[in-house]
């Protein structure tokens, strides 16, 4: 689908009150003046449609250059769902079951006691495999490649038995891109060139740099100790690694048509990417019907395969104003994305100032946008 046929000036047209939305655009622009966030993207949309991205900022957190306007950013667990797109794309054509066991797909899998891990745990983080590794600063520093990481996976004790807690896991999601690898013969990065970036037009999305844009990615503030190594967020070697879990680089009109693939249950324009039936698993409470998991989780603090759904009565990134079916993912680089399928609305909102483990600028914003969308027509 042709941009000129997507983006629109007129809030109003996508559901969106003017004046709302402005003062969400009015906090980014006072906060990047201020310091408090180098730069920062909000991108809105609904009904089909979504809002020429608003840009804020600096391009670097140490330089007064503005954000470019093809300015691309690092968004770091955001990945995560777009991870679980290809697993459940394979679902969907009948290569995998989400009960299979991850032995199945990777042997090596099976050190210390793993058999029972099913791809179905590592979707909704109730695998007991650690989110880092003991390790991974080492791996990272010695600037291993994937596949190390996935050795080291493979040899790392389970926290927990599988199914009884639910503890954040990002080596989890590394796991699900190695049975991509196994299952289609592609690394992640290729299948999801080829089966979703490309047929929805995301041109400047990639897990991993593409080494030709590399001046349009925007810099993330880090410290002065991270400054001092060479594998920190805007070193070559991590935005050209591709983590699963977090190596996703994109622009926030790129992730806002998948946004409204995800709003289309699956389709955007005349292409599908997914079925109806997987966008309603992907986005439903998968621990709702597992019985070891502590019911405060269960029904307090829900997932669904990839995505997390909105948690009542915790404001962190999200806020506190979205609908009960909305569902989204923050990432640690200061990035927040979120869907409501009940208004027909997406947010996307790509900063550079880390805001883990609260989010604060990011919820302030997301309780703006989301008291700016209109009632139904």
């Amino acid at each position: 689908m042709h941009w000129d046929d997507i983006l629109t000036d007129n809030p109003a047209e996508i559901g969106f009150d003017r004046a709302r939305l402005q003062r969400a655009y009015d906090w980014l622009a006072r906060w990047t003046k201020e310091n408090k966030i180098p730069g920062a993207a909000l991108c809105v949309g609904g009904r089909g449609k979504m809002l020429r991205p608003r840009l804020f900022g600096r391009q670097d957190p140490h330089a007064p250059t503005p954000l470019r306007p093809d300015v691309l950013f690092l968004v770091a667990s955001v990945t995560k769902p777009v991870t679980a797109t290809a697993v459940m794309m394979l679902v969907e054509r009948g290569y995998l079951r989400l009960e299979d066991r991850v032995v199945e797909y990777v042997p090596q899998f099976a050190q210390h006691g793993k058999e029972a891990v099913q791809i179905r745990h590592l979707l909704t983080h109730t695998s007991g495999l650690p989110d880092m590794l003991p390790n991974n600063e080492q791996l990272r520093a010695a600037h291993q490649p994937l596949s190390a990481f996935i050795e080291e996976i493979c040899r790392t004790p389970l926290l927990f038995l599988p199914g009884t807690k639910v503890s954040y896991q990002s080596m989890g999601i590394a796991m699900l891109a190695e049975i991509v690898h196994q299952v289609s013969g592609m690394t992640l990065r290729d299948f999801l060139r080829k089966e979703v970036f490309e047929p929805l037009g995301m041109q400047d999305t990639s897990l991993g740099w593409q080494p030709e844009k590399r001046e349009r990615i925007a810099r993330v503030r880090i410290s002065p100790e991270q400054e001092k190594t060479d594998w920190h967020w805007n070193s070559p070697y991590w935005l050209g690694f591709g983590a699963p879990w977090g190596g996703l680089i994109t622009s926030a009109s790129d992730f806002g048509r998948f946004c409204l693939m995800m709003l289309g249950q699956g389709q955007f324009g005349a292409v599908r990417v997914l079925s109806p039936a997987t966008v309603q698993a992907m986005t439903s409470n998968q621990l709702a019907c597992m019985p070891q998991v502590p019911e405060e989780d269960r029904r307090c603090r829900p997932w669904g395969l990839g995505w997390r759904l909105n948690w009542p009565a915790s404001s962190a990134n999200f806020g506190d104003l979205l609908g009960p079916r909305t569902y989204g993912h923050w990432g640690a680089t200061g990035t927040l994305c979120w869907i409501d399928p009940d208004r027909d609305a997406f947010l996307v909102l790509f900063t550079t100032q880390p805001q883990e483990p609260e989010g604060r600028f990011l919820a302030r914003v997301s309780n703006c946008v989301a008291a700016a969308i209109l009632p139904a027509r």
